[in-house]
């Protein structure tokens, strides 16, 4: 998402300035949502809960990053479950249960794709604190992880990440509309990790940063499952379409990799069509796994999905798995 108002939100300028009250407005109605909700919180999840989430607008890596966590969690014996609000499906029941089949105009493209790269169950509904406990209820694991839910207050939760995009870092530093910020940099005083996307930034000044690098890992045609070496893009015409969050990351990754691009950045969660996919002769369309999931059935058969694997230093991998072990500790001594 480009739109003008995003560049000038990460451009460290400030024109929307006249908008400063709505500024005001914002910040009293989300601290008010966040202490009616705590309030209202009368008993903990019985399993460790870990959020991912960010305080900025636009795409930050939360997903890899979440997928990333449950791999190693489960390389640490845990069984996790993704809890997910579904943004752009429109299910008719909820809780509902993902799988890497399910219907991305349902589900929302997010919770499909986790459960294509995890292999988790994933859970999605708007009311994340129900579908948790029917998660449970249904014995689908033994901790959740809840993508993108740093503001979702009714959730109880034990661990907190917040995920910032390096290269665009905090913007202006103002709340939205003025900004980009969703809360204020303060609440990072809650978090009990910030991963930063692409390197450290300084003005976060919190003890527990660790950068994240998200790296291109196979290039798999969506209509034959074909898989290739992202380095066979090195020369290749390439129209690269992209529905994310932040679609320049996309679009550098493709030219780092030497593709000769094309690129059309289209708004986040778009629900593409035919018109969308259209390529000139000789040229591939690539695109990411979150919108490859929206594209099946409807790609042509030179479509390229360009997967990447985010990648956490050990020391990371460590203390997170300590901070969940302990949560774990305080959860059995509670039902003791």
């Amino acid at each position: 998402m480009t739109t003008l108002v995003e560049r000038v939100w990460y451009s460290g300028r400030r024109p929307l300035w006249p908008l400063y009250p709505l500024v005001w407005l914002y910040r009293t109605i989300s601290e008010n949502r966040r202490r009616r909700a705590w309030q209202a919180m009368n008993e903990r999840i019985p399993v460790p809960v870990v959020v991912v989430g960010n305080i900025t607008a636009g795409g930050t890596g939360k997903s890899p990053l979440t997928a990333a966590l449950t791999s190693l969690l489960k390389d640490q014996g845990w069984q996790p479950v993704i809890l997910s609000r579904g943004y752009g499906g429109k299910s008719d029941r909820y809780p509902l249960l993902v799988n890497a089949d399910t219907d991305a105009r349902i589900a929302g493209d997010e919770p499909v794709m986790l459960a294509a790269q995890s292999g988790c169950p994933v859970v999605v509904d708007p009311d994340r604190r129900r579908g948790a406990l029917w998660a449970l209820e249904q014995e689908l694991g033994t901790i959740l992880v809840c993508d993108d839910g740093l503001q979702h207050y009714r959730l109880p939760r034990d661990i907190e990440l917040a995920v910032f995009d390096a290269a665009r870092g905090v913007g202006n530093g103002v709340l939205i509309p003025v900004g980009p910020l969703r809360e204020p940099l303060a609440r990072l005083e809650s978090v009990d990790f910030v991963i930063t996307n692409g390197g450290f930034l300084d003005e976060l000044e919190h003890e527990r940063q660790f950068t994240m690098t998200l790296a291109p890992t196979e290039l798999r045609n969506l209509v034959t499952g074909e898989v290739l070496s992202p380095e066979c893009l090195e020369g290749r015409r390439v129209r690269a379409v992209a529905g994310i969050g932040n679609p320049s990351r996309f679009f550098d990754t493709l030219m780092a990799l030497g593709a000769q691009l094309r690129p059309l950045a289209l708004p986040d969660h778009h629900r593409f069509t035919s018109t969308d996919l259209h390529c000139e002769d000789g040229e591939w369309l690539v695109m990411t796994d979150k919108d490859a999931v929206k594209c099946r059935g409807i790609a042509p058969d030179n479509t390229w999905v360009l997967s990447v694997t985010a990648s956490l230093p050990e020391a990371f991998s460590e203390a997170f798995v300590a901070r969940v072990n302990d949560c774990n500790q305080s959860l059995d001594t509670m039902t003791l």
